[in-house]
């Protein structure tokens, strides 16, 4: 699973510059020069297939009449088999190749292209005897080709698994490309730089380099290139933990190499969506992406894809219990690996490891695994699985004080590695690296008995990001000195703490005076119930009168268990985990009649919703609840944006925009609030109005979440006149501009994001402002009613200007529509929005 990204080896564009220089006569229209451009052109746009077959007709054609222009058109020929993974194929084309001896550069770039194609074959030997013998040529000269015998050294040294020799390679190469002005060669250098700084774990520069590959080959038309450089992009992501981006990268790759006859690449991409697969659960997807690329690499006989294929399936069969065949692949791919003086992969040895353990074979498993622990040029995911493995084996033996000390050893090692993380984008899907790890140690330490520090464990794993960029101590450091019942005295809530885990899931409700541990079914199960209820709730249902299976069973399984520790109409802190931070809980049915509070009574008499109960609140970790100060007063003023010129026809502007900014007005004097409406309503408007010194700040508009980068989720305003998305006021510009916000208010679709991230819950515009300092964010679930939500928030803000706390004036506001006779008492159109909390 984790094998490196695809490698490429372009050769130097400046070749075709060069053989312009070259006089020469040619009966036909447009000439040789003519024919071997299109044939080139058609090699950088990635239709390798036609380049091969234009550039074989050439080498043909003038294998009598010019010798030396019959040389050339092979060189292109072979490099076109290079690159859709023909290794074999154009190792015995370039054997009856031979440049004259007054053609250094042909001669080179021969060399330059058989080390590639032998390394890839596993034949390194060879492959070092070729680039020693293209050293010498240039060693005192400045021939451009020269940039290729760099290239093809780092792609040897990276095989040999000497990652910072291959990085200084193609970091020359990258330089000598700019020196002589090669776009296309820097462009194939950045995608080789990426692919080394994967290797070494600097994953967001690997996303730099990828993006950087990317544009430049979609500038030149390079369409090969640009695919790989897509697939790459896809590998960072994997490798950050990102499953959903990486697929979707996997995939467009894929059918881009597919599109351009590059077999080699096509089943590499294949490859790497069963990885996805595989760690997502779905082994049966896995194991048939895996056979479908060992198809392909016998069909264009390509040794090194042959090993991946065969090691892929070797781990998909051991995790699924078949031993036998694990054992079968694992004696076939082992000495082809070994043959060409490789050491074996990390993928290889984890599985033997798996093997062993699964055969009893302990000492040869504990061997293993520490062998890929201890080993700092193995991938991080390699050793994290590794110590995960490891700390399971002593479990199974009965040594738990060796496996927890080997479950800390694996966090720490997961904790350097996203130390070294510059940014949030690659941040926040990192913590997924993580999960099964910080799983197995809780479902160890609960069945220890030690309930707490399993707690103490999975609140470790919480909102790291954001605790990040508040500055809260994280608590991994000293887990111990968290109290989770002095948090619950602190904030005057009750906190339900979940843990949702692959065989076991976990309830903490926390009080002043106790901690109560509930065991909750897989997560597979919780997931599937939340994924139908919200299913419900969007379709616009009445769960309450159809009496809804999934809203009951949902209450009975995550609420019921700690009913007794709920008071009633106090404040309740949901601390969700993975697919619970999509569902409202406010929604789920509790059986009974709804206590009497004056309104008009419920339409279920023997069922309610959980929100005529208690007041519910999401928190993002204990840690950032224990962390937070109490608030400061401030005078009571308002920013208050909306109702922008439609900056487009996907967001016309709305007749209640401008009622519900009027009715948001009223409750406040006019001298405490600021307000941009229409034209002036432009994200420049609220990044320049000192925002840290309102206590309230609310939007009326339109938003967009993104699912692939919640951190481009926006909220939509008049269009500025700096760029054509100015009308943008994107969550990572939001999360830069510190605010100290009592409330902060979204109302727009999905203003709390469509992303969960492990460990971060939803991330989009809600998590952005909570980053950014607000005590509060009201945001929404889903998309809103233009009918209701004024009307919702009309009686938000006059509970707060009764001086209410802002959740108990938005469970107030929700109330009245629930109990209201019209079509917004069903909770599609009151309990979207939720509120956030931070303190």
């Amino acid at each position: 699973m984790w094998r490196s990204c695809w490698l490429r080896f372009v050769p130097c564009a400046c070749v075709l510059l060069l053989l312009l220089l070259i006089p020469l006569e040619d009966a036909r229209p447009g000439g040789i020069q003519a024919e071997y451009d299109h044939a080139w052109k058609l090699f950088q746009q990635g239709d390798l297939t036609k380049s091969q077959q234009i550039a074989h007709e050439g080498a043909r054609q003038f294998r009598i009449a010019d010798p030396a222009w019959a040389s050339k058109f092979q060189l292109l020929e072979a490099e076109s088999l290079l690159f859709r993974g023909m290794y074999e194929e154009a190792l015995r084309l370039l054997d009856a190749v031979y440049p004259a001896s007054d053609n250094p550069e042909g001669i080179i770039r021969k060399w330059a292209i058989e080390a590639v194609a032998l390394t890839h074959q596993q034949q390194l030997h060879a492959a070092d005897q070729r680039l020693t013998q293209a050293d010498v040529l240039c060693k005192n000269a400045d021939y451009a080709v020269c940039g290729d015998v760099l290239r093809a050294h780092g792609i040897l040294a990276g095989k040999r698994g000497q990652i910072a020799v291959a990085q200084h390679f193609f970091l020359e190469s990258f330089s000598f490309a700019e020196g002589h002005h090669d776009r296309f060669s820097e462009a194939d250098s950045a995608l080789n730089l990426g692919w080394a700084a994967l290797q070494i774990g600097h994953f967001d520069e690997a996303v730099d380099w990828s993006q950087t590959a990317y544009r430049a080959a979609v500038k030149l038309g390079a369409d090969d290139l640009a695919q790989a450089a897509l697939g790459n992009l896809g590998w960072a992501y994997f490798q950050l933990g990102d499953d959903e981006r990486a697929l979707e990268k996997f995939l467009e790759a894929e059918k881009n190499a597919t599109k351009l006859g590059n077999v080699r690449d096509e089943l590499k991409w294949i490859s790497d969506a069963g990885y996805v697969y595989h760690d997502t659960g779905d082994l049966t997807r896995a194991a048939q992406s895996y056979r479908q690329a060992l198809g392909l690499a016998k069909q264009i006989d390509s040794t090194e894809d042959i090993i991946n294929a065969l090691e892929d399936l070797a781990q998909v069969s051991v995790e699924t219990g078949k031993l036998d065949e694990t054992s079968a692949y694992l004696d076939q791919v082992a000495p082809m690996e070994r043959a060409g003086g490789s050491r074996l992969s990390a993928s290889i040895e984890l599985t033997q490891g798996m093997l062993a353990a699964a055969r009893r074979q302990d000492r040869q498993a504990e061997s293993l695994f520490r062998a890929i622990q201890n080993d700092s040029t193995n991938p991080t995911t390699a050793r994290l699985d590794a110590g995960d493995q490891l700390a399971r084996l002593f479990e199974r033996q009965g040594n738990g004080q060796a496996a927890e000390r080997m479950y800390k050893i694996a966090l720490a090692t997961f904790e350097s590695a996203r130390a070294q993380l510059k940014n949030e984008e690659s941040r926040l899907p990192f913590a997924a690296n993580a999960t099964g790890i910080y799983d197995d140690y809780i479902r160890m330490m609960v069945n220890q008995g030690r309930s707490d520090e399993a707690l103490a464990a999975a609140d470790q794993s919480r909102a790291e990001t954001l605790e990040q960029g508040l500055e809260v101590s994280n608590s991994s450091s000293q887990p111990a000195a968290l109290n989770p019942r002095q948090i619950a005295r602190k904030t005057g809530a009750t906190l339900l703490f979940y843990w949702l885990g692959e065989k076991q899931s976990y309830l903490w409700a926390i009080t002043p005076s106790r901690i109560a541990l509930t065991q909750l079914p897989a997560r597979k199960e919780i997931v599937a119930r939340v994924e139908r209820y919200r299913k419900t709730l969007l379709d616009l249902e009445d769960p309450l009168q159809r009496r809804n299976d999934d809203g009951l069973a949902l209450y009975k399984l995550l609420v019921a268990p700690a009913a007794k520790l709920i008071r009633r109409n106090a404040p309740v802190m949901i601390l969700a985990d993975g697919a619970l931070s999509q569902l409202n809980f406010e929604t789920l049915l509790v059986p009974g009649p709804a206590p009497q509070t004056g309104l008009s009574p419920a339409p279920a008499p023997e069922m309610h919703y959980l929100i005529d109960d208690a007041r519910l609140l999401s928190a993002p970790s204990l840690a950032t609840l224990a962390a937070a100060k109490a608030a400061r007063r401030v005078e009571r003023n308002l920013l208050l944006l909306g109702d922008p010129a439609a900056p487009s026809q996907d967001y016309p502007s709305l007749p209640h925009f401008g009622s519900e900014m009027a009715q948001i007005e009223r409750h406040f004097p006019a001298r405490h609030q600021s307000v941009f409406a229409g034209q002036q309503a432009i994200p420049a408007a609220y990044l320049a109005s000192n925002p840290a010194r309102y206590s309230y700040i609310h939007f009326v508009t339109h938003a967009v979440a993104s699912r692939t980068d919640p951190l481009d989720s926006a909220i939509i305003l008049s269009r500025g006149k700096s760029s054509e998305d100015s009308f943008k006021l994107y969550a990572r510009d939001i999360m830069l501009r510190p605010i100290d916000a009592r409330l902060v208010t979204i109302s727009a679709c999905y203003g709390s994001g469509t992303r969960s991230y492990a460990g971060e819950g939803l991330v989009g515009l809600s998590w952005a402002f909570l980053r950014a300092g607000a005590q509060n964010v009201i945001g929404a679930l889903w998309e809103v009613s233009d009918e209701s939500t004024p009307r919702l928030m009309d009686a938000l803000y006059q509970g707060l200007e009764e001086g209410k706390a802002p959740a108990i004036a938005l469970r107030n506001a929700k109330l009245s529509l629930l109990r209201s006779r019209s079509k917004s008492r069903i909770p599609f159109y009151w309990a979207p929005f939720q509120i956030y909390t931070s303190r």
